[in-house]
């Protein structure tokens, strides 16, 4: 039996406890770290443009801010690369301390970072630099977190148990959504520009210390204690990445693909949307940002739940029915957009967000750290996550942004890419033999022999 193809560590009689301490820390380290990172493009789409960017016209200056956002995420696979090293050689729980801190110093930075107004050209060159820094800490973060939770969760309920690291990222969503509603709705508009967008930014310190708190108190994964730290360090790859990439080089394909639903609906919704409503259709900005709070809010619901039927019924049935979703929804979800009526977009919304984009991620945690052995596992998944976030992610809000101004205003294309990028990660799901159906439901311990398989 290959390193790939051994059982994840199902937690015994006894364990449960401390698979509920690693599920809770894996979870408010992402609310930490999310909140951050969607903040910043909640607040992109609403003002950097105008604020780092003045002298570009409207249009360009939205896309240059989209810009930053996206260096963000091209800085993801560095960090995966980075943490993923020493979390399969020194452990999981000291680079998620690391991850924690940078994103945490990165982010109370932005909030006292001086505009163009204030100092030229450096604002916006500082702006990339500390986005940077946000994307390389948070590049480390999920291939962490996913670890600490899946491979100390009881066999049966892996993607129950880990998929709160996606939970996090949803609440993170909301906290940074309702703190920037709050201070839009109770400051002016001149108020709002000038100070009222760095107060959110400023409450990450906060947030930092709890979830340092928390995240300090966990153990680290017995995988890696009693099997990783154990080996001899001639039998532990030098290397960890390289050996991942030798031992499934197609799960890093895999990987992408299957992202691409879960990017494409989240940040066409949550980023991209709340500037285009406001920008191209003249949709007010805090109905706008209800949309998030909503599918931010339902979330914490649909994403466990979803991965309560995966566990039960198959990772890839819920993968499946939820590309699906996405490529149907695209269209509707403008066409709401275009109507202006909020309860029409909510609804559209929670079928992008909330149902094909949460029936991805409540399975991802289980699903891709299985494509890898435990002493690889951390650089194999966190990085092909990473890159998937790089070529998919990170810049959906400036290519659709890209294709409205082609469209001339138009939303058609952006539909057609939300679409195309689902179908892609559905046709993905779809050729994974070995199925992981058994490898999700109770009593299956064992990871799919056929990960590795998953793009053949």
């Amino acid at each position: 039996m290959s390193s790939a193809q051994q059982p994840v560590a199902a937690g015994g009689a006894g364990a449960s406890g401390v698979a509920r301490r690693a599920a809770i820390a894996s979870f408010m380290g992402a609310v930490v770290d999310w909140y951050d990172f969607f903040l910043y493009g909640i607040v992109a789409g609403l003002l950097f443009g105008d604020l780092f960017f003045p002298d570009a016209s409207p249009a360009v200056g939205t896309l240059a801010a989209w810009a930053t956002f996206g260096v963000g995420f091209l800085f993801r696979p560095l960090g995966g690369i980075v943490f993923g090293h020493f979390g399969d050689r020194l452990g999981r729980k000291r680079m998620l301390v690391l991850t924690m801190l940078i994103m945490g110093v990165a982010s109370t930075l932005i909030g006292v970072l001086p505009t163009y107004a204030q100092a030229g050209i450096w604002a916006p060159v500082l702006l990339v630099i500390l986005r940077a820094a946000q994307g390389f800490a948070v590049g480390g973060e999920w291939g962490g977190a996913a670890l600490m939770a899946v491979e100390n969760a009881p066999a049966k309920w892996r993607s129950l148990y880990s998929s709160g690291v996606q939970v996090g990222a949803s609440v993170g969503l909301l906290l940074a959504t309702l703190i920037t509603k709050v201070m839009s709705g109770t400051t002016s508009d001149a108020a709002f520009r000038s100070w009222g967008w760095r107060v959110p930014f400023l409450v990450s310190a906060a947030l930092v210390i709890v979830g340092l708190i928390i995240r300090a108190k966990v153990e680290e994964s017995e995988v890696f204690t009693k099997k990783v730290a154990a080996m001899s360090e001639e039998a532990r790859p030098r290397v960890p990445l390289m050996a991942a990439v030798k031992s499934n080089p197609k799960g890093f394909f895999a990987i992408i693909g299957l992202r691409f639903v879960e990017l494409f609906t989240f940040y066409g919704v949550t980023t991209f949307g709340l500037a285009y409503g406001t920008e191209e259709l003249g949709l007010n900005r805090d109905s706008l940002l209800n949309v998030n709070l909503a599918v931010g809010g339902l979330a914490v619901l649909t994403i466990p739940a979803f991965a309560y039927l995966a566990d039960r019924f198959g990772r890839r049935k819920i993968y499946c029915w939820g590309a699906l979703v996405g490529v149907a929804s695209a269209v509707p979800y403008f066409w709401a957009m275009e109507s202006g009526s909020l309860v029409l977009i909510i609804a559209c919304a929670v079928l992008l967000v909330n149902i094909a984009h949460d029936m991805a991620v409540s399975v991802q945690q289980s699903l891709f750290t299985d494509m890898f052995g435990p002493e690889y596992r951390y650089s194999g998944a966190g990085v092909g996550y990473q890159l998937a976030s790089a070529v998919g992610g990170g810049f959906t809000p400036f290519i659709a942004s890209s294709l409205v101004i082609w469209a001339d205003g138009g939303w058609t294309l952006v539909a057609a890419y939300i679409a195309l990028g689902c179908a892609v990660s559905f046709l993905v799901a779809l050729r994974m033999r070995g199925d992981d159906a058994a490898a999700g439901a109770p009593g299956a311990v064992r990871q799919p022999t056929a990960a590795a398989d998953a793009t053949a």
